[in-house]
């Protein structure tokens, strides 16, 4: 393959990809869930939409710069720039593929910062360890604040929010494990994977050789922040939900982290639960479905956008690469 021909591509395949992620997430849907999506956007005050999109963007720029904490004690300092494109191409492969955005982002700065993808893969999982304490912290609080209200759901629902929250970890220290076999392993077929589960480790550990720890903290408390507040801002947006106080709002956060989880974005499960969740506390199901069809619209909305973007804009500004 010729160099022209080998940058042609390097061009064309990320645009045909996140045009092809953009049709695919748009077409998941139904006609009556775009149509109700239109509707309910239509219907909220675009000021606290507006809002909520300033508060996403900027939990997204603080994701972005966290990471790098993280990379420098591996001995590399990707672009900002990069990093943020990384991760909101990450998040708009993750409305297609669900879990594929992770190693996405490891593998776009491999592209364009030349930093081993098992290396980048590892940062990204300790990552999630520590938003996962942030959740656990948050859904904590939202319990002793609406223990009946949240327990009833659970219960109503079949929830089992210890039981998925076991199992992730439970499968965080089994691939560990895992790693550290392989790793030990002298058989000739697995040096491959030896290698990658080597780096994978190293990346898992850049956690703890940080040396602007506090920066780390802050910047995952804001993030957690920003997300929490995105979603609660919204409440203004709607008028059946104006009035929501803020425990009813926290419960409905905690309700419509694991929705996400169910389908690709929580793509119709998202405002289903949300609505249900609401009518704990005298909130009418249509006026909670509303709320949440908005809060998913408009952060998906922004993920696709940004997201899009991205793949656009990655291989311009890398044409050397």
């Amino acid at each position: 393959m010729n160099a022209k021909l080998k940058k042609i591509l390097k061009t064309i395949i990320p645009l045909l990809l996140g045009i092809f992620l953009i049709w695919y997430s748009y077409n998941s849907s139904t006609p009556a869930e775009r149509a109700e999506l239109i509707k309910n956007i239509k219907k909220a005050d675009p000021f606290w939409v507006g809002l909520s999109l300033v508060l996403g963007t900027l939990s997204h720029l603080s994701r972005a710069y966290r990471w790098k904490f993280m990379l420098e004690p591996l001995g590399y300092k990707p672009r900002f720039r990069n990093s943020f494109m990384a991760v909101m191409a990450g998040y708009l492969a993750n409305l297609g593929i669900p879990r594929s955005g992770e190693f996405l982002r490891a593998a776009t700065l491999k592209t364009y910062e030349d930093i081993p993808v098992e290396k980048g893969f590892g940062t990204i999982i300790s990552e999630r360890l520590a938003d996962l304490v942030i959740l656990l912290s948050i859904i904590s609080f939202a319990v002793i604040l609406q223990t009946d209200n949240v327990l009833t759901y659970f219960a109503k629902n079949n929830i089992n929010p210890i039981f998925t929250i076991g199992a992730f970890v439970v499968l965080v220290i089994m691939g560990t494990l895992s790693l550290i076999l392989i790793k030990k392993s002298k058989l000739p077929l697995l040096r491959k994977i030896k290698n990658f589960a080597k780096g994978l480790l190293e990346g898992m550990r850049s956690i703890l050789k940080m040396r602007q720890k506090w920066a780390f903290i802050f910047h995952t408390l804001f993030i957690w922040t920003m997300y929490v507040m995105m979603f609660y801002v919204v409440t203004f947006a709607i008028p059946e939900t104006s009035d929501a106080g803020f425990g009813a709002i926290l419960a409905a956060f905690v309700v419509g982290s694991f929705a996400i989880s169910v389908t690709n974005g929580g793509i119709g499960v998202y405002p289903i639960a949300i609505g249900s969740i609401l009518t704990l506390f005298s909130i009418y199901r249509q006026g909670g479905e509303a709320f949440g069809w908005v809060v998913w619209a408009s952060q998906t909305l922004l993920n696709l956008v940004l997201g899009g973007l991205s793949f656009i804009f990655l291989p311009i500004l890398n044409r050397r690469k």
